[in-house]
């Protein structure tokens, strides 16, 4: 499984942006994907996850209510709609898959920077 994400940039405080993810490969394996994020110093957090089978979504408590993760399914490709941003958004944002057994995340791409300017 590949993944390449897109949309990163730097942006003001209150502005929104979204990041994609295209997935490509043996994509059938994939059970569920999430967005994670590492801020300079940090060490990389949760941001939302995705569960194909039915679209359950989960997000962090830094994001619920900002950030929105879909999914089209035509396109193999994730999405995460980021809204009023804030500085502590600024990091690498890594979209990620997990294919069972287990919940680990297996395959990850190359991040794509956020950076959200005051």
């Amino acid at each position: 499984v590949r993944l390449v994400e897109s949309g990163g940039g730097s942006v003001q405080v209150g502005d929104s942006l979204r990041l994609s993810c295209a997935a490509s490969g043996r994509t059938f394996v994939i059970y569920r994907m999430g967005w994670f994020r590492q801020a300079p110093g940090k060490e990389r957090e949760f941001v939302a996850s995705f569960r194909w089978s039915d679209g359950i979504t989960q997000y962090a408590d830094s994001v619920k209510g900002r950030f929105t993760i879909s999914r089209d399914n035509a396109k193999n490709t994730m999405y995460l709609e980021m809204t009023s941003l804030k500085p502590e958004d600024t990091a690498v944002y890594f979209c990620a898959a997990n294919s069972p057994p287990g919940f680990r995340y297996d395959y990850w791409g190359q991040g794509t920077q956020v950076t959200v300017s005051s």
